[in-house]
């Protein structure tokens, strides 16, 4: 499998909801399994089968977040070799130079990615067309609605 990129924040989070899966909800999950047993016949326990169905989904997902955490390619983009270009883990300012509006994103891994947050995967189109740019440069990102062109204002390794 490839390395996946990852910043150190989208690490720890993966780690925390590991945890939180293996130390609160697997243990929910077989108190709830144990308890729907105690029901009788399982063949028409609902619960029974709810549970069931929550423990696959449980271990589906700690399986998933352990194969990341094992080919994650942590990136400090505090330590890594810029030459003032943009890189995996920066946050860019950019111009929408038709609207003339201004944008603040951080390219991060796809794991990791939440526009509502401001946060790209390094997977997007936008993350793709800025990638090794430099301050003043224009891009043009290809996108559902059409062409979009931003100048890159600032890059920030932070």
């Amino acid at each position: 499998m490839n390395k996946i990129p990852m910043t150190i924040n989208g690490v720890i989070k993966l780690k925390k909801e590991l945890n939180h899966l293996k130390h609160v909800c697997r243990p929910n999950i077989i108190k709830a399994i144990s308890d729907a047993r105690s029901y009788g016949d399982l063949k028409e326990n609902a619960e029974y089968h709810a549970a069931k169905e929550q423990q696959v989904l449980c271990e589906k997902r700690i399986y998933e977040i352990e194969l990341k955490l094992a080919n994650a390619h942590v990136i400090d983009v505090t330590k890594v070799i810029n030459n003032n270009c943009v890189v995996f883990g920066a946050t860019v300012s950019l111009r929408n130079i038709k609207t003339n509006k201004s944008q603040k994103y951080c390219i991060v891994g796809d794991d990791e990615a939440n526009i509502k947050n401001n946060l790209i995967s390094i997977s997007s189109p936008i993350a793709r067309s800025i990638i090794s740019k430099k301050v003043s440069d224009i891009v043009i990102v290809n996108t559902p609605r059409g062409k979009i062109k931003y100048e890159i204002i600032k890059i920030e390794y932070l």
